[in-house]
């Protein structure tokens, strides 16, 4: 009785991870599809420094060189080095941007942005201001 339960145990577990093993590839290519799915996100054009506190209030306050508007100092803060992203208000997420130049023009402005998500990287296909 024992030798047929060991003969049935190693015939399962070869099978079971042979459909692992198939079932892989599916996984990879749903995954995949996540990624190259266009998804539309709104928020602000905002740069890697402001977009830490969620204003640009902070940053104008400590430097009167970086203007009275969010336009102004997100432009100023990346001649500093700061990289633009977009910044959802609401989620309080911060999504990188592949392209800077695709959203250069839109600084310190409301845009939905088209692209693909790859985590928090946005690789942008379009961008419009909201309003």
């Amino acid at each position: 009785m024992r030798m047929i339960d060991l003969l049935v145990r190693n015939v399962r577990t070869p099978r079971m991870f042979a459909t692992a093993l198939l079932a892989l590839p599916l996984l990879a290519v749903v995954g995949q599809s996540a990624q190259t799915t266009p998804k539309t996100l709104k928020g602000e054009v905002t740069d890697t420094i402001c977009a830490k506190s969620g204003s640009h209030d902070e940053m104008m306050a400590k430097m009167q060189s970086m203007g009275r508007d969010g336009a102004t100092c997100t432009k100023k803060c990346a001649e500093l080095g700061a990289k633009y992203i977009l910044y959802d208000k609401d989620n309080k997420t911060v999504y990188d941007v592949d392209n800077q130049a695709k959203v250069e023009a839109f600084a310190g402005q409301e845009v939905r942005v088209t692209g693909t998500l790859d985590g928090n990287k946005i690789k942008v296909t379009d961008v419009r201001a909201v309003g």
